[in-house]
């Protein structure tokens, strides 16, 4: 694949990972990108995964044309794009590698070598001439790790992203990009909106036409779009009008309840309701949804003094990102001392800008008259 007339990307795509010891569904897979810079000198813009070092160097020497590469730029020292530096070095011995030098400490971390005779130490706004293109880099320190630099090359107009603006998916499955990316940005990056915050203000100094990211496809169009998204996410703004209900219910009365809020707010003409059950659903798709939607619904079950396990993860995924800037709804059941509301708001005290509703629907055992009515007015005052 040609990203310009000089820029090939010489990536991979892996269909049989298990990121994160399985803390993310990946059903389509995942891209591992490196690209390379033909001019007078090369770069080569990372490397991908271990289990893919084989193809990687094949793709890239075919790129080469039987040249050999002046640079390896590594943007980003995470194992799935640093782990084939040293097949790297090996392969081509005489080329300098250019990283911050927080990436250089790491790599002595990870290889037992810093490649002290090959540094090319860069940091903000440093550069690096390969003839006709001149590459400017861009500190980007926990987007998502300390030592991430992002590159963007004046000739060409292309911003090389590191992990920004990436997504979960290999590029030989077609599929919407926002509704991965959110997942993963939520999920790997959400913590670190300021840091992004900052990034983007960076970049929109720069006169960028292409965005090409260590993971997903490279963008050209439309670059607004996901700029714009960024923004919101990283700002904790609301993407999407509408209500989450992420629920757990142990013997259906809960769910009773959740599923008459869910009618009471499309009756009321909510543009969008979402409902999922913690204990079977995704719950990386669950916490995206959460920052996606402006309000949220907590429904769950006293457990032990507190709530259910599914929900109290779910709450500790959202607290560890900085959920903010949200209204939060909860439903409680208890048969003889209903705690969940009290458990719930306890553990959104350190977060930012959290408003609870007035209504608690509170449950003993089953729904009846009163908390049917609370149903009810909970429904009303989200749609207020």
């Amino acid at each position: 694949m040609n990203v310009s007339e000089d820029i090939r990307y010489v990536g991979v795509n892996d269909h049989k990972l298990d990121l994160f010891e399985g803390q993310y569904a990946v059903p389509n897979g995942m891209a591992y990108n490196s690209y390379v810079i033909l001019d007078e000198k090369i770069a080569v813009m990372d490397t991908v995964d271990r289990n893919f070092g084989d193809e990687w160097l094949k793709n890239l020497s075919e790129a080469l044309g039987g040249r050999k590469p002046d640079y390896l730029v590594v943007q980003h020292m995470e194992p799935d794009h640093s782990a084939n530096i040293a097949r790297f070095v090996e392969a081509y011995p005489d080329a300098k590698i250019a990283a911050s030098k927080k990436a250089f400490e790491m790599m002595g971390q990870f290889f037992g070598t810093d490649y002290a005779d090959k540094q090319e130490v860069v940091g903000e706004k440093d550069t690096l001439s390969l003839g006709k293109h001149t590459l400017t880099f861009v500190t980007a320190p926990m987007v998502h790790w300390p030592e991430v630099v992002l590159t963007y090359d004046d000739a060409d107009k292309v911003l090389f992203s590191a992990d920004a603006f990436g997504k979960f998916g290999a590029l030989d499955v077609d599929e919407d990009w926002a509704c991965e990316a959110r997942r993963y940005y939520i999920g790997i990056v959400g913590k670190y909106g300021a840091q992004v915050q900052a990034l983007l203000k960076k970049a929109a100094a720069l006169d960028i036409r292409t965005i090409c990211p260590l993971h997903g496809p490279v963008l050209t169009e439309n670059l607004e779009y996901y700029l714009g998204l960024y923004n919101t996410w990283s700002g904790y703004g609301v993407e999407s009008e509408g209500v989450v209900i992420a629920y757990t219910s142990v013997y259906g009365n809960t769910k009773k309840a959740v599923m008459l809020l869910e009618e009471k707010l499309r009756e009321k003409g909510c543009p969008n309701v979402v409902v999922t059950d913690l204990a079977r659903e995704d719950m990386a798709d669950a916490v995206g949804d959460a920052f996606r939607y402006g309000k949220l619904v907590l429904a769950t079950t006293t457990y032990n003094a507190e709530i259910f396990p599914f929900m109290r993860e779910f709450i500790a995924h959202l607290t560890e990102r900085n959920y903010q800037n949200r209204t939060v709804g909860i439903i409680e059941n208890g048969s003889w001392a209903p705690m969940a509301a009290k458990v719930i708001k306890a553990a959104f005290e350190k977060s930012k800008n959290i408003t609870f509703t007035d209504t608690t629907v509170t449950i003993k055992s089953a729904l009846n008259a009163e908390s049917t009515a609370q149903v009810e007015a909970l429904a009303q005052e989200l749609m207020n």
